[in-house]
């Protein structure tokens, strides 16, 4: 028999060697066609009394990713359109589907002969749940074997048996720490947790793999035997007594109960670890299929799973253009980001020269890529050779004349018109025809910076975020006459780099720096009415943002959010700020001495380690405090999470955003949007366009004018749009198709 996606052989040992290989698909993945196919190999090893034993492996640098996009929007699509026609049956349907590969991997189980996962690459999801229902696993023992879990991230959780194999493998503790966090394993941590039997050289993989049946592997699981212990002695233990209520607590204190399925792992393990195996495959299934139906699932996998793939697949890259190679990028700015932008370059394997005023700049440049390289390096995430030939690609140099033959230049100079027009015409002065220039300002329009150029087609921005080899955001930046060509080969370049990019039409601050000014901009209305500062930075915690909006304020620098306030008033008059903001800002800069952490007082103070950092005492003199007591704490997380999604509804309204998902997956990674919800545009979709105005206009009652919803909210809201439906990503294509 042959397969689409795998072939089979078997040797003289009669042991089948089945190779998961998929055509035309770099990486391997779950589709509906893949697990049939599967199950007619189970069928076809079992039936054959020749075959001893089956090796499951990947002809690939990888084993695979796990579930494909097409299935995870057909479970959906599915849920949609059964629910509006009898909700009961559609979640029958549902809970159907998502037991599909839960009992084709206990099948597997459960088959009678000894089934073993060849590890290579990486190995996440049902691809690691597949794994852990074969009797043996051997994994390589390359560095780029990752073996993980990672459902939680996108909203869901291991729901194919993952919840109650781990934690009958490893002990409760590091099983839900793996979980609920999504943590991702070397081959080493995964043998060291008793998921994985062996850890073999790369060539050695198939071999090993196949002695593990030759010495007599059992084709049963350890919890299918008489007298299975679970690591630990299960939950009635004095140990467990004591990890369960630390779990929830430790759950609670990082999620602030925001998670839906972090919590169903919890429960999952606790009920499933008291039952037989197949009931806690069962309880595992019930869960599932009512996670899939949370708000949260839906927005979490559409925005972190289907659009930020779609985004890293070129879903904004104008057609016809053909792909650009890009050979060798000129960086124009030796400083932090300059030299961060030549970092991640040469990462990509491009040809950098770096250029500043004078060498002994440009070799500072360098040096902080030195500095990145060796810690890389001392922490085994990158061999020295591998880092000596990182550096070699990267050239400091103060000779614009280097750039006689780059195929893109990235300005990274001082925020200042005059400096980035003197760069501009310095480096088109020697810049080949049809290269391509990319600013990296983060606030001022591109559209005025072109000005500059004699060739605006050929200008663009690219916003990177810092630290930018951390940063997974990049935001490109169309100005009024930029060409498809510069869009294209910006997107190639990100693409090249591994970052995940938005596009976005010419506005002031663009689409991240606008909604993070909103964030910051609300904390200081707060502190203004006299909300105790810690209050504020964990009610911004509670609402799921990562960072409290005080500590961002000193990360990002509180002279440049003065600047940044000056600038404003300059350029649009004094009516464009709050006065009192500027008040609290210059205050904290010019009389305190106050500019964030980079001086070690922000916000916060920044005491010398071990000690960690803590709000600044004197804050709280700024105003008069109100009460704890009298401070609605949900308010305040309603204000911080409208008021960004606010901002974002407007970028839309003002065509800076065209496309929903830029706003979601930039929202998302650009400042840490509560992810739970699925991005900012989400957070608005997932309550209702009628409710979130509703919302605005109670906080604009209480709080200000700045919460008034827009003109298109209310159309929205008037009838019953959404913005996935009125701005459709896919509409055009649905159309065509």
């Amino acid at each position: 028999m042959t397969y689409k996606n795998f072939t089979i052989e078997t040797d003289a040992d009669g042991i089948a060697l089945v190779t998961w290989d998929m055509p035309d698909k770099s990486m391997n993945v779950f589709t509906v066609e893949v697990m049939d196919e599967i199950e007619k190999i189970l069928d076809q090893t079992v039936a054959d009394d020749g075959i001893k034993g089956v090796v499951f492996t990947s002809g690939k640098s990888s084993f695979s990713g796990g579930a494909d996009l097409t299935m995870i929007k057909g479970m959906f699509s599915m849920l949609e359109e059964e629910k509006a026609k009898d909700p009961a049956a559609a979640v029958q349907k549902l809970f159907d589907a998502a037991g599909r590969m839960t009992w084709l991997w206990r099948k597997i189980e459960t088959c009678g002969k000894p089934w073993v996962s060849a590890i290579n690459g990486t190995c996440m999801g049902g691809a690691t749940e597949l794994s852990l229902a074969c009797h043996g696993r051997v994994a390589s023992n390359a560095k780029s074997v990752k073996i993980g879990l990672p459902e939680v991230k996108v909203g869901i959780f291991p729901g194919a048996g993952g919840t109650q194999r781990v934690a009958r493998l490893a002990n409760t503790q590091d099983a839900l720490q793996m979980m609920t966090t999504g943590q991702t394993l070397s081959a080493a941590r995964a043998k060291a947790m008793n998921l994985v039997h062996q850890v073999v050289e790369p060539g050695e993989l198939i071999n090993a793999a196949k002695q593990m049946i030759k010495d007599g592997l059992k084709p049963v699981a350890p919890w299918d035997e008489k007298g299975f212990k679970v690591p630990g002695g299960g939950i009635w233990t004095p140990a467990s007594a004591q990890l369960w209520p630390a779990a929830s607590a430790i759950l609670r204190r990082e999620t602030a109960g925001n998670y839906p399925a972090a919590l169903a792992i919890l429960k999952c393990v606790y009920e499933g670890l008291q039952v037989p195996f197949d009931t806690g495959l069962k309880i595992e299934q019930r869960y599932f299929t009512e996670i899939v139906q949370t708000t949260e699932a839906y927005s979490m996998i559409r925005s972190l799973f289907v659009s930020m793939q779609e985004l890293n697949k070129g879903a904004r890259r104008p057609s016809g253009q053909p792909k650009s190679e890009i050979k060798k990028v000129g960086v124009v700015g030796a400083g932090f980001m300059g030299a961060s932008i030549a970092y991640v370059t040469a990462a990509a394997g491009i040809n950098v020269v770096l250029i500043d005023r004078d060498m002994e700049a440009a070799g500072k440049g360098k040096t902080h890529s030195e500095g990145l390289v060796a810690g890389a390096v001392g922490k085994g995430k990158m061999t020295k050779d591998e880092g000596d030939k990182l550096l070699s690609l990267i050239t400091p140099s103060d000779d614009y004349g280097t750039l006689a033959d780059a195929d893109l230049v990235i300005e990274a100079v001082f925020e200042d018109r005059d400096v980035k027009k003197a760069v501009i015409e310095k480096v088109e002065a020697v810049l080949p025809e049809g290269a391509i220039f990319a600013s990296n300002t983060s606030t001022l329009p591109i559209t005025g910076l072109a000005k500059n150029s004699k060739r605006p087609v050929d200008f663009i921005g690219i916003h990177f975020f810092s630290p930018v080899e951390k940063m997974m955001l990049t935001e490109v930046i169309l100005g009024k006459e930029t060409g498809d060509k510069a869009l294209a080969v910006a997107l190639d370049y990100v693409a090249a780099i591994k970052k995940t990019p938005i596009v976005v039409n010419d506005t002031r601050g663009f689409f991240v720096n606008r909604c993070v000014l909103r964030y910051m901009s609300e904390s200081y209305n707060m502190l203004i009415e006299g909300v105790p500062p810690v209050m504020i930075e964990n009610a911004a915690k509670f609402a799921g943002m990562p960072v409290g909006p005080l500590a961002l304020n000193d990360e990002v620098a509180i002279d440049l959010s003065y600047k940044i306030l000056k600038a404003t008033v300059a350029d649009l008059g004094e009516n464009a700020i709050d006065p009192r903001h500027m008040e609290l800002v210059s205050r904290m800069v010019e009389k305190e001495e106050r500019f964030g952490r980079k001086n070690g007082k922000g916000f916060y103070d920044y005491p010398a380690k071990p000690a960690k950092k803590h709000i600044w005492p004197g804050l709280k003199d700024f105003y008069p405090q109100q009460k704890p007591d009298a401070v609605n704490v949900k308010t305040l997380q309603e204000r911080f999470l409208a008021t960004i999604a606010l901002e974002a509804a407007r970028t839309v309204e003002e065509g800076i955003v065209t496309d929903p998902r830029e706003a979601d997956v930039g929202s998302i990674l650009g400042f840490g949007f509560a992810p739970y919800t699925g991005g900012a545009l989400s957070y608005i979709d997932g309550m209702g366009v009628k409710t979130f105005v509703e919302l605005c206009e109670r906080l604009a009652k209480d709080y200000g004018a700045h919460f008034t919803p827009t003109p298109l909210l209310k159309d929205m809201a008037a009838k019953g749009e959404t913005f996935y439906g009125r701005f459709d990503p896919y509409g055009e294509a649905a159309k065509a198709a």
